[in-house]
């Protein structure tokens, strides 16, 4: 079904309490499983409401995060997965400006906070990782969320064989982690003894390539700090 993007989960809660429904009147010939496709503002802006009721119900459906973080398909505007320093449309860099001046909004933790059975990040950069963690929230009874990076050339402004280098690049410098969590247990799908540089993803990307040293080494903490709290947590087992 198609429906107006904001609307994803409650259009999605409503068709699995529809199936549910014809189970119960012996009317449901085969099983079926809601799956939900949205955009990063279509889920971490406009839709976040819609879909926090949904994981606080419990509805038993899958819903799938494609992050390009912006609003790309409508102009380039920053959403609230925009990360840090990046220009667009409505976050432009300037003589005034560095572009986007708040961090990305963490929405796998907003998932893990409503307590959900399973979790997890992804990027097609990696693939075989992508089609497990498909297969394994498709097949959790309840609730699953997956967010999925997606390069975007358009937005990001690289070229087009750059995307699936750009992905992998996310995830050895620590700026996209690749991890998932069931039951509230926290496992990094990708550790690497020794993160790459952030500027190593920076740099290729127009949208960031107003950046100076400063603002990069700013970026450069902030991954720092957030991947070893990630890295904690899995460490500990919670």
């Amino acid at each position: 079904m198609h429906t107006l993007f904001e609307n994803t989960a409650a259009t999605a809660s409503g068709m699995e309490a529809g199936l549910k429904a014809l189970s119960r009147k012996g009317k449901r010939v085969s099983s079926a499983k809601v799956v939900a496709m949205a955009g990063d503002g279509g889920t971490s802006d406009i839709g976040l409401q819609a879909l926090s009721g949904a994981l606080e119900r419990g509805h038993n459906f899958l819903f799938v995060c494609f992050d390009n973080e912006a609003y790309m398909n409508t102009g380039i505007q920053r959403s609230s997965a925009t990360p840090f320093g990046a220009s667009t449309t409505t976050s432009p860099s300037g003589k005034l400006s560095i572009g986007q001046t708040t961090w990305k909004k963490n929405v796998p933790a907003i998932a893990v906070a409503h307590n959900i059975p399973y979790v997890a990040t992804a990027c097609p950069s990696y693939p075989f990782d992508l089609i497990g963690k498909v297969n394994k929230a498709a097949a959790i009874a309840g609730p699953a969320y997956l967010h999925v990076l997606s390069p975007c050339p358009t937005g990001w402004r690289h070229p087009t064989d750059l995307a699936v280098r750009l992905g992998r690049l996310a995830v050895e410098t620590g700026v996209f982690p690749i991890y998932e969590v069931e039951n509230g247990k926290y496992k990094l799908n990708f550790d690497f003894p020794q993160l790459r540089p952030v500027r190593d993803y920076l740099k290729p990307q127009g949208r960031f390539r107003h950046l100076p040293e400063e603002e990069i080494e700013r970026i450069q903490e902030r991954v720092t700090a957030e991947y070893q709290k990630l890295k904690q947590k899995a460490e500990m087992g919670i």
